[in-house]
C-alpha cells in the first residue's frame, strides 16, 4: 500500500482546547485511517513550521483524499498537506520510465 506523509498545524482554538483538555490525537488518527483499511504509522508533534507530522499508509490515493478532507474539513487545523511517498524502487521505476518519454521544451 502506498504511504503518506502529512504535514498539519492546529488553530489557536485548538491549542486552547487541548491544553485545557490534553487529549492524545493520535488514537483519534489512526480511526481515521483503519476506517478506510490504511493504518498509521507515525503521529509526531514538532517545534517549527508545522505542529505535527502523521505517517500513513493507505490503499490508495482516494482512500487517503477522502481522510484527508475529513480532517481539513473538521475545522481544527490551520493547515494540512499530505505527500504521496515513494519507494526506492518506485522512485527507479519511474526514472527508467521517464528516460523512454521524448520531452520537447515549450516552443522547440
Amino acid at each position: 500500500m502506498p504511504l503518506y506523509l502529512s504535514r498539519f498545524s492546529y488553530t489557536p482554538e485548538t491549542w486552547a482546547r487541548l491544553i485545557g483538555h490534553p487529549e492524545d490525537r493520535a488514537k483519534a488518527a489512526q480511526s481515521y485511517i483503519e476506517s478506510v483499511g490504511g493504518k498509521l504509522h507515525g503521529f509526531w508533534y514538532a517545534f517549527g513550521t508545522r505542529d505535527g507530522y502523521n505517517l500513513w499508509e493507505a490503499p490508495d490515493n482516494v482512500s487517503m483524499a477522502a481522510v484527508a478532507l475529513a480532517i481539513s474539513g473538521g475545522g481544527a487545523l490551520s493547515s494540512f498537506e499530505t505527500t504521496v511517498l515513494l519507494t526506492v524502487d518506485e522512485a527507479l521505476d519511474a526514472l527508467r520510465k521517464a528516460g523512454q518519454i521524448q520531452y520537447r521544451a515549450p516552443g522547440a
